[in-house]
């Protein structure tokens, strides 16, 4: 699977321009959405490739909207990262169960991020 478009969804402003900079500058299409429920509306919509995912966010959590998405037969395809402040292996544990693809810990290290990315191809 080749991976081109992004939807970064975060309710911080400055981790959405990061993320959108970041994956811009490495070739990718990026679309945001600032929670969670914009975010399913938008996977919906737009088909991305893979969604990186924040978990605390008001409203439904990214944990709700990634087990959203696993579960409905049109995006369950589509790969979750989870993106997040929570780095508890029990958060971890709790984010792959939920049908996320894998998970990183903010701050974001771009060559993570990208290594993450590039390994779901």
């Amino acid at each position: 699977m080749t991976i081109k478009n992004v939807l970064v969804v975060d309710d911080s402003p400055t981790d959405r321009q990061f993320l959108s900079d970041l994956l811009t500058k490495n070739g990718f299409q990026v679309s945001t959405a600032d929670n969670a429920e914009d975010a399913l509306a938008k996977v919906k919509q737009a088909r991305p490739d893979l969604v990186l995912m924040d978990v605390v966010m008001p409203g439904q959590n990214g944990f709700q909207a990634t087990r959203t998405l696993a579960r409905d037969e049109a995006t369950k395809n589509i790969p979750v990262i989870i993106c997040t402040s929570k780095g508890q292996d029990t958060d971890k544990s709790w984010g792959m169960k939920q049908g996320a693809r894998d998970y990183i810990v903010k701050p974001v290290q771009a060559a993570d991020l990208l290594a993450k990315i590039k390994a779901l191809k």
